[in-house]
C-alpha cells in the first residue's frame, strides 16, 4: 500500500511557498495510462530549447533550462501547483514535525514580489509586527522582483541568530519599512487551552501537525479534570492548515461516530474520497486511537469555532464539518477559500510536483475552494477596516470554485452592527486568548446567552448549536 501524507503545507524553515496545502504522495511510475504527447507542441518546444542553446549571450546549462520550463508549466496553472527541487521536496517531507529555522512567515507570490499571508505566532516575523498583505520587495540588498518563490525562501532561510533584512512596501504607508529579524528554530506549540473562566475553556489549534489529535486529547482531558464545561471554543484563527488526518481526527473529537468529515472530488478515481469520523481516516492504521479516551460530554459541550481569513485549508474542513452536522457555531471573518488538494509526484532525483488533483467539499456539498466558510455570525477583527486579508480569490490564477459563477470571489465582510473597538497603528497583533481579545469575548458572550457585538449575515442565532444526536 503507497504511504500518503495529505493536507499538509510546505513550511520551509520561516517561510511557506504558498498557503498550507493538502497533499498525497503519488508515485507517477503507477500510472499505467499515458496520454498522447502533441507532436507539434514539443517540436516548438524543442526549437525554442535549440535557440537558447546556440545564441543566448551566455551558454546556459541544460538541466537549467529544462527545470526552469517545468517550473513555467505548473506555475502557470495555479497558485499551488509547483516543482520541487530536492531542498524542497525535503523540507516538505519534515515539515509538519512543527520544528523548523527561519522568520515565521507564510508566503506566497503576488506580481512578482513576496506577499506575507501570515506571521505564525510567537515568531520573529510575528513579534516585529510583520502584517498579513504586507509586500517584500528587497531581501537584505537584494531585489525580490525576478526571483522565484523557491529562491526568495531559501534567501530568507538560514541557521538561528544569524541576521536578514526585509523591505517592505504594506497598504497605507507612504514609505517602504525596513525591518531587521534575528532567524529562530521555529518550534509551532499546535495546540494550546486554558479555563477562561470556571466553566468556559479555550482550545486553540494554530496548525495541525503529526502530534496535533494527540495533543488536542490531552488538553481536553486536562481541561475536564479541572470541572465539567458549559462551553468550549476552538479557536482556528490564523491556522493556514496542515495534515488533512489532522483535521479529520479533530472533528472527530466533537461529531458522533462515522459522521462524513470532508469529501474530495477531482478527475481521476484516486481523487474521489469521502472521510468520516473513524479511527481508519484520521490514524492511518499507524498507532492507537488517540481519542478514545476522551470524556464523553466533548460529543455534547456547547461549542463555537473562531475562524477569521487566516484560516485556511485543514481549517476550513474544521469549521465547515462542525457547521454542517450543526454541532458547533461558527464565529469571525470569512475564511482564506483554500479548498484544493495537491499530490506529491516523486520524479526522481529526490525531486517532485507538486499538482492539483481535487477540491474539497463539506459534508453538505459546498465547495470551499475560493470562497472559504462563512460564519453563522460575523464578528470583526479589531482594526479589521485598516487590515488587507490576502484570501484565494485574490491569488493570480486560482482554481475556480466550480458551483456557481460568484464563488470565485471574494466574499463580501459582513459589517458589525457594533464595531470592535480599533487597534493602533503601531499596535502588535493582540494576543489570540487573552482578555483583549475582542472575538473570544463575543464568542464567550453567545455560549453565555449574552448578547454579541456582531452581526449575523442572515438570521443571528440566540443559543448555542445544539449536539447531534448519536446514530
Amino acid at each position: 500500500m503507497r504511504t500518503r501524507f495529505k493536507s499538509f503545507g510546505l513550511i520551509a524553515l520561516g517561510a511557506v511557498a504558498g498557503i498550507l496545502v493538502s497533499l498525497n504522495f503519488q508515485a507517477i511510475a503507477e500510472r499505467s495510462v499515458r496520454l498522447p504527447l502533441p507532436v507539434e507542441e514539443l517540436r516548438a518546444f524543442s526549437d525554442v530549447f535549440d535557440a537558447i542553446k546556440r545564441n543566448y549571450v551566455e551558454p546556459v546549462e541544460d538541466k537549467k533550462l529544462i527545470t526552469e520550463a517545468i517550473n513555467g508549466m505548473l506555475a502557470g496553472l495555479d497558485p499551488h501547483s509547483a516543482y520541487l527541487d530536492s531542498e524542497a521536496f525535503r523540507e516538505l517531507k519534515v515539515g509538519t514535525e512543527g520544528k523548523f529555522g527561519g522568520l515565521g512567515i507564510e508566503v506566497g507570490m503576488e506580481d512578482g514580489l513576496v506577499k506575507v499571508i501570515s506571521p505564525i505566532e510567537d515568531t520573529p516575523a510575528y513579534r516585529a509586527g510583520i502584517k498579513p498583505g504586507d509586500l517584500i520587495v528587497k531581501l537584505d540588498d537584494s531585489q525580490v522582483k525576478g526571483m522565484t518563490l523557491n529562491d526568495a525562501v531559501k534567501r530568507m532561510r538560514g541557521r538561528a541568530g544569524t541576521r536578514i533584512t526585509l523591505t517592505i512596501l504594506r497598504k497605507g504607508e507612504a514609505q517602504p519599512i525596513v525591518v531587521t529579524l534575528t532567524r529562530a528554530e521555529i518550534k509551532v506549540q499546535s495546540v494550546k487551552s486554558k479555563l477562561i473562566e470556571p466553566g468556559y475553556a479555550w482550545v486553540r489549534v494554530s496548525q495541525f501537525q503529526e502530534a496535533t489529535a494527540e495533543s488536542m486529547a490531552r488538553h481536553l482531558e486536562n481541561l475536564y479534570k479541572q470541572g465539567q464545561l458549559k462551553g468550549l471554543v476552538l479557536d482556528l484563527r490564523n491556522d493556514p492548515g496542515g495534515l488533512l488526518y489532522g483535521a479529520v481526527a479533530i472533528s472527530a473529537a466533537f461529531l458522533p461516530a462515522k459522521a462524513l468529515v470532508v469529501s474530495t472530488d477531482g478527475r481521476t478515481e484516486d481523487a474521489r474520497k469521502k472521510f468520516y469520523a473513524t479511527n481508519e481516516d484520521y490514524l492511518r492504521g499507524l498507532r492507537d486511537d488517540v481519542l478514545k479516551n476522551l470524556p464523553a460530554a466533548v460529543k455534547t459541550v456547547p461549542m463555537v469555532v473562531l475562524v477569521n481569513g487566516g484560516s485556511a485549508s485543514a481549517s476550513e474542513i474544521v469549521a465547515g464539518a462542525l457547521q454542517d452536522h450543526k454541532r458547533a457555531t461558527v464565529i469571525g471573518t470569512q475564511t482564506f477559500g483554500k479548498g484544493s488538494v495537491q499530490t506529491i509526484m516523486p520524479l526522481g532525483n529526490n525531486t517532485a510536483i507538486k499538482l492539483t488533483t481535487a477540491r474539497y467539499y463539506t459534508p453538505s456539498g459546498r465547495s470551499i475552494q475560493a470562497k472559504g466558510i462563512t460564519p453563522d455570525l460575523i464578528v470583526e477583527e479589531p482594526g479589521a477596516a485598516t487590515l488587507s486579508r490576502l484570501r484565494e480569490a485574490d491569488l493570480q490564477r486560482h482554481l475556480l470554485n466550480g458551483q456557481d459563477k460568484e464563488a470565485g470571489k471574494a466574499a463580501p465582510s459582513a459589517k458589525p452592527a457594533t464595531p470592535a473597538p480599533a487597534a493602533p497603528a503601531a499596535q502588535k497583533p493582540t494576543e489570540l486568548g487573552s482578555k483583549d481579545d475582542f472575538q473570544l469575548q463575543q464568542a464567550l458572550a453567545f455560549l453565555k446567552g449574552e448578547p454579541v457585538k456582531g452581526q449575523a449575515p442572515s438570521v443571528a442565532q440566540t443559543k448555542p448549536a445544539a449536539a447531534p444526536k448519536s446514530n
